[in-house]
Formats: C-alpha cells, structure tokens, sequence
C-alpha cells in the first residue's frame, strides 16, 4: 500500500457526497464518534498489516513508508489515525522489541485479522513518572500473575482484543521494578477486569478513551514481554520508534491545514485583489510551508536513523517528539490568522480547519509529553559535548537521501541512550565547508554553527543537579536548543543530497534558506531581513500543490 494508493481510496476530501470527505469526518466529529466509514476503508485495504514486521507476514519493513501511509490517513482525520491505527502502532512496537516468538507470532496474528491491541501506560495520578506507576501484576502462589489497580486514557481501551500493560512486578525500589505484559481480554474474567466510564476530550473527539480497573485479576505467568523487571527499558527503547513516528505522521494535519488555507485565499478577494496576492498572507503562508519542510526533513532523517544507525534514536526521536510537535501545533495557529472567523466555525466548507486544530495538540502530545522527551535527552548532553560533538563522525549518506535503500528495521539494536554518539551534529560542519553551498544558505547555517559552539560549552559545565528531574527549568532550554541544531542539519543536508534527484522545487535553495531562518528564529537569534521573493517562491509552492492535489512534502506525492 503507498500513500498515493491510499489517498485515492480515500477520495476527494472537498467532495460533500464523498463519504470519507471533510462533511462526514465533521459529522463524526460533532457525534463524538470515530470515523467509521474512515475505519471500514482501512480495514478493507488491512492497514494494520502496515504496523507487523515484514518477517511476520506485515508491510513493515522501513519506517519512512509507514510514515507516508500514515500522513494520508492523519490528513483526512486525525482521530482517525489516533484511534485507528498508531493507538496499535504504541502497543505493537513493545512486542516487536521484547516479546518472545510466541508473543510476536500471536500479536502479529491479532492485528492481520483486523484487531486492535491498546497501550496501558497512563495512570492520571503519576503522569509520566513510570517508576511510580501502581497498577501490579505480582505473581501469585498458582504461577499467575494478578492484575491489581487501574489504567486510564486508553486508546480503544473496551474495543481492543489485546493489551500491553505496564505494571509494576515487583515491590522493591529502582528501575527494575516494573514489566510489560501481553494480556488478551478474552483472558480476562469479567470479575477482575472493569471497563471505566469513557473520557470526553475537546480534542480527538472520535478517539474511543477509556480506562480499565483490575481487582485480583489472574493473567498467565508468561504474559510479560521480555525480562521481568525490565519494562521502563523496554518503553524507553519502543518510544523511539513511536516518537518518531507519530509526529512525523502528524505532518499530515498541517498539510490539511495548508490545503484548507490555500483553498480560501483562492476564494477571497480583499481590497480588490486576491488575498494570496497580499504580503502579509503570503508571508504567513511561506512560513507554515517552511515550518512543514522543516517536520518533513527532520521526521524523515530520524525515521531513516532508526535504521542506519539505531543506537543514536535515543536522541533523534525525543528531538523529532519535541521539535515536530511544537511547529506543527505554532504553525496551524499562524495559519488560523489568514482564516480570521472561519477558523473556529463548526461548519460549512472551512469547519475542517477548527478539527484539525483542536486535534494536533493530542496527536503531538501522544504517550509522552513533550517535557518528557527533553528530560530523556538532557542526562546525555554532558557526555555528548566530551566526547560526540568533539569526534566527527558523521552517519552514511544514505540517511539523507529521499527514496534510498535501507537495511531492515532492528529493533534489538534500539539503546536506551546513545552512549555519547551523534552523528547527525557533526554533519552540520560538514555541511558548512561543503565547496558549492549559497552564500545565503552558509550564513544561515553559521548561525546555526556559532549558536552549537555555545551549546558544546553550556552543556559540558552542566552540574550533576540539572541532569534529573530536579533540573533548573533554564537547562531544559539546552535539549530544546540542541533539538533546532538537529532540526538545520537535517534541512540543509537533505537539500544537499537530494538536489539532483528530488524535482525543480527541492533543488531550489530558497526553500532551504526560508527552512533555516524559521530555525534561527527558533533559537532566539536574528536571521535578517527577510525576502519577498523567499515569500513569493514558497506561498506559490503551496498555493500549486493545492491546485493540482499533491502532498506539500519532500516527496510531492499526487
């Protein structure tokens, strides 16, 4: 399945007859319903096979195409590839890193007939702190282990076959002290399992949220993925896969924002004139494109990372998770000032756009928050100014190339941290003496470098007190930072890449330069002045892509 096959099993999204258009995505919306002509699609083309293993008998063989597949499916409806498909995706990615080959071959099974399997992490009184978590799974005098406690904000929680719970297994303090298990409802007796009352959320309003309270519920004793006592290991190292990923589907929502902006400047007239042809419009447009490429190139060069060089995603996915998340919900905000009133109508022809943002804070916001993902990076940041960011290595080039060939996806390979490696900051170096770069896009990324030299010192004289959770809130600025430098490297390295392979408007510099001055913006730095023909290029760009129906991506898919 590509995501231009799919896109067309979808249909026209502006279509009112069509019944996977934006009229019945509102519908289901306003009902708080999932999308249920959406899910019968999907389920005809067996979408889930796009989250098993290819060795498994699934599709899943590189995360960059599961990517694109799924940007299609968060384009049309968010809550659609939420409750759909990357609620299973969480769940699923725990198995295929820790399970066993029965755990595998049954969970693999589960979802290529068409069932959900949800994710139990949550508990609203700990958050994210996971060693807290006090739902328990201790064994029991018969070899089973017993279900006590509870799990909320559960993604299809009433209506999936199967479960990966996160429970603690034993009693004693420290990491070690919690699993993951692999737990079927049908397992489960009425007695010990309660479905809890359905969370209502202005957001995602069709994602099914629930929560389950377990009371002395027997499960049996090899439901744990893995090596018991490892669970927060084996979440740490799943995440990178999820941090990635959903994200980077996300993009999708602010493709449809983009498509729904450039739609009404076609059909508005202000001042006797196209409202497109406005500076200011333009301006705000140009920057939502470059904000999107910015996602793209960063999302694509994290998903390519996880298989060129895995033992660094500890990194690249807590950036991707912060990064991508944050552009995406600024940049649908800046583009609701072009909709003015129409952007918070529930209705008519533009009351997409009011759903798709309301619904991209949750999709960023996912399993993890984003401050979570900062405190996984910044314990690593000392080592990384000693030793990484010093060294020079640099990943195969092929992490940056569109389309290029990988080795498949291993996910036994996943690290917890990156044990003081970085490739991808010491291609920003390389990219600065490249021989043929623009005059416009090297001072750009000197920017960038001077700003990275001040980060190599900051974070080498990091105190021991600011790498826990007892940190100052000014060191979560430095992982915050660190995350834009990420974000540069990958644009201008994309773009040197794929010059000559990539089309006419990929080749073109200029978008480059609009991508990293959004960036140096980002890092509190001035970029100059900015120009009206960078304005221009990319507002046409987009205003194009509308026209003739393609994604605004790297990619250019129809």
């Amino acid at each position: 399945m590509t995501a231009t096959e799919l896109a067309r099993r979808l249909g026209d999204p502006w279509d009112t007859a069509n019944p996977a258009g934006h009229t019945a995505v509102l519908a289901a919306d306003e009902r708080g319903e999932p999308f249920g002509a959406g899910e019968q699609i999907l389920d005809a083309i067996g979408l889930n096979a796009e989250f098993v293993p290819a060795d498994l008998g699934g599709r899943l063989a590189r995360l960059d195409d599961l990517i694109r597949v799924m940007r299609q499916v968060f384009r049309r409806d968010p809550a659609l590839g939420l409750g759909y498909g990357a609620s299973s995706l969480i769940a699923a990615v725990n198995v295929w890193t820790a399970g066993d080959g029965r755990q595998r071959r049954r969970a693999a099974d589960l979802l290529l007939g068409g069932g959900r399997i949800a994710a139990g992490y949550h508990e609203l009184a700990h958050g994210n702190d996971f060693a807290g978590s006090a739902l328990s799974a201790y064994a029991g005098p018969d070899g089973r282990r017993r279900l006590d406690g509870r799990k909320e904000v559960i993604a299809n929680a009433a209506r999936a076959e199967a479960l990966v719970l996160f429970a603690r297994t034993s009693a004693s303090p420290g990491s070690r002290s919690h699993s993951q298990l692999l737990v079927e409802r049908a397992d489960l007796p009425a007695a010990g399992c309660r479905d809890l009352p359905r969370f209502l959320t202005s957001g995602m309003r069709g994602v099914l949220l629930g929560g389950l309270a377990f009371r002395d519920c027997p499960v049996p004793a090899d439901a744990v993925l893995g090596e018991p006592g490892r669970g927060i290991e084996t979440a740490l190292r799943s995440f990178q896969i999820t941090r990635t990923a959903l994200p980077a589907m996300a993009v999708g929502v602010l493709e449809a924002g983009l498509d729904a902006t450039a739609r009404f400047t076609d059909a508005r007239v202000l001042y006797g004139r196209p409202l497109g042809d406005m500076p200011l419009i333009r301006s705000v447009l140009a920057d939502a494109y470059a904000d999107l490429l910015i996602c793209d190139c960063l999302g694509l060069v994290a998903a390519r990372s996880a298989h060129l060089v895995p033992d660094q995603m500890s990194l690249y996915a807590s950036a991707v998770k912060y990064f991508v998340a944050t552009l995406l919900t600024d940049a649908m905000y800046e583009l609701s000032r072009v909709l003015g009133a129409q952007f918070y109508i529930r209705d008519g022809e533009y009351g997409i756009f009011q759903k798709l943002l309301r619904d991209l804070p949750p999709a960023g916001f996912g399993h993890a928050a984003r401050a979570a993902c900062l405190g996984t990076v910044l314990p690593q940041l000392p080592r990384l100014a000693r030793r990484a960011w010093r060294a020079g290595d640099v990943p195969p080039v092929e992490t940056y190339r569109l389309g290029g060939s990988l080795p498949p996806l291993s996910f036994d390979r996943l690290t917890v941290t990156s044990g003081g490696r970085d490739g991808h900051s010491a291609a920003l170096t390389l990219a600065l003496d490249a021989p043929d770069v623009p005059a416009e896009v090297r001072r750009l990324l000197h920017i960038v470098a001077v700003e990275f030299d001040a980060l190599v010192r900051e974070c080498a004289a990091l105190p021991p007190g600011d790498l826990s959770v007892d940190a100052r809130p000014e060191a979560l600025d430095l992982p915050a930072r660190y995350a834009a430098v990420l974000a540069a490297t990958a644009c201008v390295n994309v773009w040197l890449h794929n010059r000559d392979r990539g089309g006419e408007f990929l080749a073109d510099p200029r978008w480059v330069v609009a991508a990293l001055r959004r960036i140096v913006i980002r890092l509190r730095r001035d970029p100059g002045p900015r120009s009206r023909d960078q304005d221009r290029v990319l507002a046409a760009e987009a205003l194009a892509r509308h026209h003739r129906n393609s994604g605004f991506g790297l990619s250019d898919e129809r």
